[in-house]
């Protein structure tokens, strides 16, 4: 995927006039991938994660209350209220956790049912989190229909979790093993697709932005870091690492995929440029940020064997 994301943006942009008919799909395409991630959480995980809640709740408020606020203020400082990008920046901050946080969060030591039950009531929540967001921070600036914008949400988010919750229920969670050799691939396959559809249908305005890039990478790359570094210092009071690095890593990721839909959709398409380009970066920042970890975890275990031979 860190090859494959950058890879359908560019194949994206070179082919936009053949890919621009196919747009309509991307929905459709984006609800089989939120499908796929669902037929692996049964209700028992959400049911733990509810019944002790501090920790969700600590996570969501980080993710989209305090983020959304920092990219507001970045954005607006740096391109001005009305710019469409700090309602791109924005959007990065108030759309969903991202899928594949559970891919990282079991590689890097967190806890994967903790994440998994995150990703799946956050995408429950959105229709309700994404608008109410956009209204509160921009009531003046974006007329937003956000009756239509909850109905789509739920729709292409909230039917296809509830359809995959239902199906590991009914099947005892046999059905994600099962299923998994072929369902992963295309579900691959399909968010690849909405990337390179969306890159298509952004292609025609991006040979005006050469001198926005300047700004716009460097406030993208600040803002993922910024999500991560809240998250890690909101849970350091808890001193459990398993759940520092599982609440560092849902802040800092998100659905991006959603958030193209939602830009493309409902905005400007000068509003998708910085979500798409949270796509090449997110991953990177991943990478890094799990061998900071893995580094940080070697010096304090190191620090505690020194201190049991004094």
């Amino acid at each position: 995927m860190f090859l494959l994301v950058p890879g359908s943006l560019v194949l994206g942009f070179f082919f936009s006039d053949t890919l621009l008919p196919f747009v309509k799909a991307v929905p459709y395409l984006f609800a089989y991938v939120t499908l796929t991630m669902a037929i692996g959480c049964g209700l028992e995980q959400l049911k733990a994660v509810i019944r002790k809640p501090g920790v969700m709740i600590g996570t969501l408020l980080i993710a989209h209350i305090v983020s959304p606020l920092a990219a507001y203020l970045i954005g607006k400082y740096t391109f001005g209220p009305d710019s469409p990008y700090v309602v791109g920046l924005v959007l990065f901050a108030l759309i969903p956790l991202g899928v594949s946080t559970v891919f990282w969060v079991g590689m890097s030591g967190g806890s994967v049912p903790l994440i998994l039950a995150m990703v799946v009531l956050d995408s429950a929540l959105s229709p309700l989190v994404v608008p109410a967001g956009i209204k509160l921070l921009f009531h003046t600036d974006v007329a937003l229909d956000t009756g239509h914008l909850a109905f789509d949400l739920a729709m292409i988010v909230v039917a296809p979790t509830v359809i995959g919750v239902l199906l590991c229920e009914l099947t005892r969670g046999r059905i994600q093993p099962a299923v998994q050799p072929y369902a992963a691939p295309l579900s691959k396959l399909c968010f690849i697709a909405v990337v390179a559809l969306n890159a298509a249908a952004i292609a025609p305005y991006a040979a005006g932005l050469k001198a926005d890039m300047l700004k716009l990478v460097p406030i993208s790359v600040m803002l993922v870091a910024l999500c991560y570094a809240f998250g890690f210092i909101g849970a350091a009071p808890l001193r459990n690492r398993e759940k520092q690095v599982t609440v560092s890593y849902a802040t800092g990721m998100r659905n991006i995929s959603l958030g193209i839909v939602l830009a493309i959709g409902y905005f400007s398409p000068l509003t998708a440029v910085p979500v798409m380009l949270t796509i090449m970066i997110q991953q990177p920042v991943a990478t890094l940020y799990h061998y900071a970890l893995q580094k940080l975890h070697k010096s304090k275990a190191g620090k505690a064997n020194a201190m049991q031979v004094r």
